[in-house]
């Protein structure tokens, strides 16, 4: 706080005329003559003249203690022995704008015109590690000498104390940069100037100390950052790339942007230089046994990228990819082929293949296939675009000029299945069927293209005899897989046609049978009516059944009177087939490329002629037999044949079944419905009268039969009438009888009955008596028992209660004999007489009897009535 003079204290106290200023205290007192403050110092009373005046009451002395200081602005100016400099007019002079550090001394006043501008604060302690940067204010000369210019930097290290000057500001404090192992600090030179290890450094300048411990930087040095290390070990390199032309720490010359690989062969923690740049970090690339990779652009032993190059490098091998080095297709695993494998190899650039290897190459002849071996010896060149079959059991590793285009495998087949393979240099297809083969390097897989409706119809689930009448029904199935041979499973009692476009032949199957089409061979498609009427292309169909099935169809005719009718006929058809075929019938069943739509038509213009010459009614009655000699016609017998037959497809048309005839007119329908009512009423009348007399008559024979079972029943009742009245007067007999008997009988019951309860009562009573005294002859016994038994072991407790006491008694006694000794016991005896002798003489006495009176005297125990026999006595009394 600063201290400066000026009106201080209560006005009172200033105005005094006497005032006392106490030690280490002091006042300013104005002149108001000369106008000139000075300072009073105490202890001294002070009294004031008239024409000055007191700045401010007594104020304590500034006191700086040990280890402290405080600035003071204006000082006063001192002479060499420190002494106060006053001006001619007894004014203190003062150096105006000027700093004064005062230190640990007496305590001192402030003289007028000085202030306080920094309060006592203790001097700053500079620890070990640390260090005050400092810079000078003015130009100065140190004690040791050294000049320091304004503007210069330096550095107040620890452990010490600050002591602070005018001329010197404290800018900041600096901390030691604990450098750890593996790190280092990164510093840059603020000025030029010499480091710590004496290197000369220019302004920004940058450098690392990798030194372990607390390092303190320079004036002119500051810390941009702390470097860890990089830990490098057998998994993990360091990529570095040079910024600017520098030598590294293995003594290689760097130039800017070159590139290079940092390993644990060449140390185990990199700390990166201030003109490196970490690329990143590289992990190993590990190839096991089953492993290559193909390295792009790799480095050559002179350290530099060959451009555009390629190297193979097999496992098993651990390395690191070297800088602007990248791996073709990553780790790729060596090819292994088995047996039923192999590979097609084409060449990207001429080269001589010197690799051994025995080869088994298939081919197939017309006639059969062979199978031959050959050997080829290394030497052989390759051209660019070269195609050649590598085929197992090997492992192969591609080198650079060879790259893989396909990886084969052998395809097993049965012997119902197939593919199709075609030569891509001559274009040719052919069917693979029932073994296994592999590709060459000149084959494909060639896909064989279906019309759709084929393709729908082979692709779908439906049976082809089960399914023929379901039209609903889809049966979507899995997509076909066109590479391999397609195959058609022909049901039994059906046929197939094959045609061959490029022998421009066709062949007929029957089934059952499995039909597996050539490269060149189609499926000829059926496409028949259906629904009723029939329609055109309705059913779609690969297989032809033989039959025997049914169609139906709807017809309109026409009679001679002009009633038109439906019809809906329904025919049994089947093919005439004899086994064994031959080419040109079975040729001809496919002849007839709708025979369902074409018959129809055909029996249906048969049916219209016949009934366009007759009339409703005639039709009406004979329908059957106008549509059969209709379809079927007749023989030279004039007889209905059996059959109709198409001879351009042998198709037989066996049997006519009409179902319905129903008049297309409404007037016809109305007249024929009500004939057909008419008809019926008839009938139902014919019926009813029939059915009315036969109830009649079975009435009459059912009211004879009542009667005659009445009168049955009536003599029947008057049987069982005369029979209960005999037996109502025998039971009048039985019951005086037997209520006589009852009664006699009953009283001699009651009167046994009586006799025996008596003796029952009697027996009870005499049992419940023995009981009683059985009963309190147990109790009584028992008691005594238990009395008997209290006692004995009353008289048991006793015995062992005496038994116990005497044992005791007999204890205490033998203990006591035991504790007092047979000395003591012997010299007990002898005490009595001895005693009884010594009072007698000592009374003067030779025999004294003393009696009571009472007592009887005996002679022989005189003695043992004295005083000791009677000391004995009561000495055992009290025992």
């Amino acid at each position: 706080m600063s201290q400066k003079g000026g009106n201080r204290g209560p006005e009172g106290q200033m105005e005094a005329s006497i005032i006392r200023i106490p030690p280490h205290h002091y006042i300013h007192v104005l002149d108001q003559n000369t106008n000139i403050a000075r300072v009073e110092i105490g202890p001294l009373t002070y009294i004031r003249q008239d024409n000055e005046r007191v700045l401010f009451p007594p104020v304590r002395m500034t006191m700086v203690p040990p280890r402290h200081y405080c600035v003071v602005i204006n000082p006063v100016a001192r002479d060499d022995d420190k002494q106060v400099l006053f001006d001619q007019s007894g004014q203190a002079k003062l150096r105006h704008a000027d700093l004064e550090i005062r230190l640990t001394q007496d305590p001192f006043p402030l003289y007028p015109g000085e202030e306080v501008q920094q309060d006592v604060t203790p001097l700053q302690i500079v620890y070990p590690d640390t260090a005050l940067r400092l810079q000078a204010l003015l130009d100065f000369e140190e004690e040791g000498g050294d000049k320091r210019v304004a503007g210069d930097e330096w550095l107040f290290e620890g452990p010490g104390t600050y002591i602070p000057r005018k001329e010197v500001v404290v800018l900041e404090t600096i901390k030691a940069t604990v450098i750890r192992e593996n790190q280092a600090i990164r510093l840059r030179a603020r000025k030029e100037g010499v480091d710590r290890e004496g290197v000369r450094r220019v302004t920004g300048d940058e450098w690392l100390v990798s030194k372990v411990g607390a390092y303190l930087p320079g004036a002119h040095e500051e810390v941009i950052d702390i470097v860890n290390a990089f830990i490098l070990t057998d998994k993990k390199a360091l990529s570095v790339r040079a910024l600017r032309p520098f030598k590294d720490a293995g003594g290689r010359d760097r130039r800017t942007g070159e590139e290079w690989l940092v390993t644990m062969d060449d140390r185990e923690a990199h700390i990166p230089a201030v003109a490196e740049e970490v690329v990143g970090v590289v992990d190993v690339t590990t190839l096991s046994s089953r492993q290559y990779c193909v390295i792009l652009d790799p480095v050559g032993s002179d350290g530099k990228p060959q451009l555009g190059q390629k190297r193979v490098v097999k496992g098993e091998r651990s390395f690191f990819l070297q800088p602007g080095e990248l791996l073709e297709s990553g780790i790729q695993d060596v090819y292994v082929l088995s047996e039923e494998e192999g590979l097609v190899l084409r060449a990207v650039e001429a080269f001589n293949d010197t690799e051994e290897r025995d080869e088994e190459e298939e081919e197939e002849e017309e006639g059969g296939q062979e199978r031959a071996k050959r050997s080829r010896r290394s030497g052989i060149l390759r051209r660019p675009g070269d195609r050649w079959m590598l085929r197992g059991p090997i492992e192969y590793v591609p080198p650079i000029a060879v790259e893989v285009a396909l990886r084969r495998q052998a395809l097993p087949l049965d012997e119902n299945e197939g593919i199709y393979v075609r030569d891509i240099k001559t274009g040719k297809v052919r069917a693979v069927i029932g073994h296994t083969y592999m590709l060459t390097q000149d084959e494909e897989l060639w896909q064989k293209e279906l019309p759709p409706n084929v393709e729908t119809l082979l692709a779908s689930n439906l049976d082809p005899l089960a399914d023929r009448s379901d039209r609903t029904r889809t049966g979507q199935g899995q997509p076909r897989d066109k590479t391999k041979v397609v195959s058609y499973r022909v049901p039994h009692n059906a046929a197939v046609q094959v045609y061959d476009y490029r022998e421009k032949k066709a062949r007929v199957l029957f089934g059952p049978e499995l039909v597996m089409l050539g490269p060149d061979e189609q499926f000829t498609m059926l496409s028949l009516s259906g629904d009723k009427p029939k329609r055109a292309n309705v059913i779609k169909a690969i297989c032809l059944l033989l039959g025997p099935d049914f169609f139906t169809d709807v017809i309109t005719i026409e009679t001679a009177d002009h009633a038109r009718l439906q019809l809906q006929l329904s025919y049994n058809w089947h093919f005439d087939v004899k086994y064994p075929v031959d080419s040109a019938d079975a040729a001809a069943l496919f002849s007839v490329p709708d025979f369902v739509g074409d018959s129809c038509k055909a029996i249906a213009s048969r049916v219209r002629g016949a009934v366009a010459s007759v009339q409703f009614d005639d039709f009406h009655k004979n329908s059957n037999r106008i549509i059969c000699s209709a379809v079927f016609g007749f023989d030279e017998k004039l007889a209905v044949r059996s059959n109709l037959r198409f001879n351009q497809n042998n198709l037989m048309i066996s049997s006519v079944d009409i179902q319905s005839v129903e008049p297309v007119d409404q007037r016809t329908r109305d007249a024929l419905q009500k004939s057909v009512q008419l008809a019926i009423e008839i009938t139902t009348n014919s019926q009813e009268a029939a059915a009315r007399h036969e109830a009649e008559r079975l009435e009459q024979e059912a009211r004879g039969k009542m009667e005659r079972q009445r009168i049955t029943d009536q003599a029947e009742n008057e049987k069982a009438r005369r029979e209960l009245l005999e037996l109502e007067a025998l039971s009048a007999a039985v019951e005086s009888t037997g209520a006589a008997k009852a009664e006699a009988q009953s009283r001699a019951e009651a009167a046994r009955i009586q006799g025996e309860a008596a003796v029952n009562e009697a027996k009870l009573k005499a049992e419940a008596q023995k009981i009683e005294a059985e009963a309190e002859l147990q109790r009584l016994a028992k008691a005594r028992e238990q009395e008997l038994s209290y006692k004995k072991q009353m008289d048991m407790l006793e015995v062992d209660k005496q038994k116990n006491l005497s044992q005791i008694e007999s204890q205490r006694f033998s203990q006591l004999v035991e504790s007092l000794g047979s000395d003591t016991l012997r010299e007990i005896a002898r005490a009595g007489p001895e005693l009884q002798v010594k009072m007698l003489q000592a009374l003067g006495l030779k025999s004294t009897l003393i009696t009571d009176g009472s007592s009887p005297i005996n002679l022989f125990t005189t003695a043992n009535g004295l005083l000791g026999a009677l000391s004995g006595q009561g000495q055992g009394e009290r025992e």
